[in-house]
């Protein structure tokens, strides 16, 4: 798996909610230029899959599965900010997170084999591991973006910072403490200079 810093990156208020607010901030600007993504390669996508529940410890991903991640991952944000900014959702992301819910069977399958009978069978093979794990972040996207705390969406008012959160606090506008003490200092500063100026 490649090395990928998380050490920097806390979950933004509302994420423990819905994983799919996790899903779109897990890449970050960072000050200095600096950008994290969480899914960046193939071992750093099945590490995130797995660290959420979404797949099983034993889950080897490779490139494509990766890309297909960071692809719906982009659609999910531009959903998000649509949202946010109050226009209409962007025709494109709603297909790709509609094909992603459908492109396997929301509950267990019934079947049948002689040792056990009829019984249901929510079948992952490896080779829908990313498949499952697309559609359950699609349709946790659906209920957030469907949900009350809709109208609690909101980006995190720190540049370079560009994730997104759920507003806890009618005040509060970061996603992390972080963001926050640097948006304060810059505000304390630039009070400075407009006094000494």
């Amino acid at each position: 798996m490649e090395d990928t810093d998380t050490s920097t990156i806390s979950p933004a208020p509302g994420a423990e909610l819905y994983s799919a607010l996790d899903f779109a901030n897990s890449a970050v600007s960072l000050p200095g230029g600096k950008r994290v993504d969480l899914l960046g390669g193939p071992g750093d996508a099945a590490r995130w899959l797995v660290e959420r529940g979404l797949a099983s410890p034993d889950i080897v991903l490779y490139e494509p599965c990766a890309s297909r991640m960071r692809d719906l991952r982009e659609h999910i944000r531009a959903l998000i900010a649509a949202r946010i900014d109050g226009v209409p959702a962007p025709a494109q992301a709603v297909g790709a997170v509609n094909a992603a819910m459908t492109k396997v069977p929301s509950a267990a399958l019934l079947a049948w084999d002689p040792e056990h009978g009829l019984h249901r069978s929510a079948a992952h093979p490896i080779d829908q591991a990313v498949d499952h794990a697309l559609a359950a972040l699609a349709d946790n996207v659906a209920e957030l973006l469907t949900s009350p705390e809709a109208d609690r969406l909101t980006a995190c008012g720190s540049p370079p910072c560009d994730r997104y959160l759920v507003r806890t606090h009618p005040r509060r506008h970061w996603c992390s403490t972080r963001c926050g003490d640097r948006a304060r200092a810059a505000r304390a500063y630039a009070r400075k200079q407009a006094v000494q100026g």
